[in-house]
């Protein structure tokens, strides 16, 4: 069962989601690579002319859609992950400027990766559901029996591959993102993981 949803649960969630889109456009306008998802909504947005948000939200809800299928109880976390980062991206990507300079550039990539992991930590610690992403990772080594790691880098690669295919950007920061992702929502978790009762188990939550 999830948490009550207190005040300080659903700030961290929306602050965290809001975030989230935020370093999601810093790494497209950086133009360095974009994490495995983040190529799939840029390969679909040039092929359907829709915003890149609008994308990250279709997508969102296909993968919802998919969670019928494996069983899961999608969250308050969960809805508000599919609507609140595709309005954050958008409105943050028509914002940030196109820079020129390269140096502009890293930069941007390093505070999207950096600011995504700690954007994860947020709403992942605020134990109001997962992400719809992470629940199809979950949902399928559930029903499959294979190894959150198989799972995982299997719908990575997927993903990555397609998004490729038609058009998304792979480049080093797709590298840096999977190398540096994980030891930094890791970190992020420990600082925002919001612990339950002690009457109550505590479930740590899954990394994305």
């Amino acid at each position: 069962m999830l948490p009550r949803p207190v005040p300080r649960r659903l700030v961290q969630l929306f602050l965290g989601l809001v975030l989230y889109g935020v370093t999601m456009a810093l790494m497209v306008r950086s133009g360095l690579g974009l994490n495995p998802w983040d190529v799939l909504h840029e390969g679909l947005s040039g092929l359907t002319g829709l915003t890149f948000g609008t994308v990250t939200v279709l997508v969102g809800v296909v993968v919802l859609l998919a969670w019928v299928a494996l069983r899961q109880r999608p969250g308050i976390g969960t809805v508000a992950n599919v609507v609140v980062i595709g309005v954050a991206v958008d409105a943050a990507l028509w914002l940030l400027p196109e820079p020129e300079h390269l140096a502009v550039r890293i930069a941007f990539l390093l505070t999207g990766v950096v600011g995504n992991g700690i954007a994860g930590g947020l709403y992942i610690g605020a134990g109001l559901g997962p992400g719809p992403r992470d629940g199809l990772m979950t949902g399928l080594v559930r029903v499959t029996g294979r190894s959150t790691r198989l799972v995982r880098t299997t719908i990575e690669l997927t993903v990555l591959a397609v998004g490729w295919l038609i058009g998304g950007t792979v480049g080093v920061g797709t590298v840096l993102y999977a190398l540096a992702i994980g030891p930094v929502v890791q970190l992020a978790l420990g600082w925002f993981t919001v612990r339950a009762p002690r009457t109550a188990p505590v479930i740590a939550p899954t990394a994305p």
